[in-house]
């Protein structure tokens, strides 16, 4: 029996075949990169969230975009989905021994942030804040003040706001033409 699936969608894989050989050295390319993702995930009927596992070269390992209103799981940020690619494209649950970041076009709501502790990236880089996402209503959960400091402990390396005010734009943009904007409440 299958319990959940759901696809990622087209454009999102032929994007990761045509861009597999680039390189994103600088936080602000690989949060550009996010963007474009957001971008592109929003005219494609998605929420305004885009996520990228980079490993240290800077060669995308995988790309997510937020899913939730596609897929109909409230599960599926753009972050959660990047991390389980590049779980299963390296066929491991836990990425920590590959030296991986996770690249957000957002600073991670409550729940990405769990996912981050413990899904062995060694960084997170991130564009708009949550302040950002929940000026527009979208609902970022009850995150620990100390959230950075708390990663840190961790070992994972936390760096942003990167190109914040081109990232906050896709969520400015994504509530002006309407997109839902989702969270416990139903609101």
């Amino acid at each position: 029996m299958q319990f959940i699936s759901y696809e990622i969608p087209e454009w999102l894989q032929e994007l990761e075949t045509k861009r597999s050989e680039e390189l994103f050295v600088t936080p602000e390319s690989r949060v550009l990169l996010t963007v474009e993702l957001a971008e592109i995930n929003v005219k494609h009927g998605g929420g305004p969230f885009g996520a990228a596992i980079i490993d240290r070269e800077g060669r995308i390992v995988s790309l997510g975009v937020n899913l939730v209103t596609t897929s109909g799981f409230s599960l599926n940020h753009a972050e959660i989905v990047a991390i389980m690619a590049a779980q299963k494209r390296l066929k491991t649950h836990d990425l920590h021994s590959y030296n991986l970041e996770l690249v957000t076009s957002c600073e991670p709501c409550v729940m990405c942030h769990g996912a981050t502790q413990w899904s062995g990236v060694q960084s997170l880089l991130f564009g708009a804040t949550k302040d950002d996402a929940e000026s527009i209503g979208f609902d970022e959960g009850d995150k620990h003040d100390e959230w950075r400091s708390l990663l840190e402990a961790r070992g994972i390396k936390v760096t942003g706001p990167v190109e914040r005010e081109r990232a906050a734009c896709v969520l400015f943009e994504y509530k002006q033409r309407g997109g839902v904007i989702y969270n416990p409440d139903g609101e």
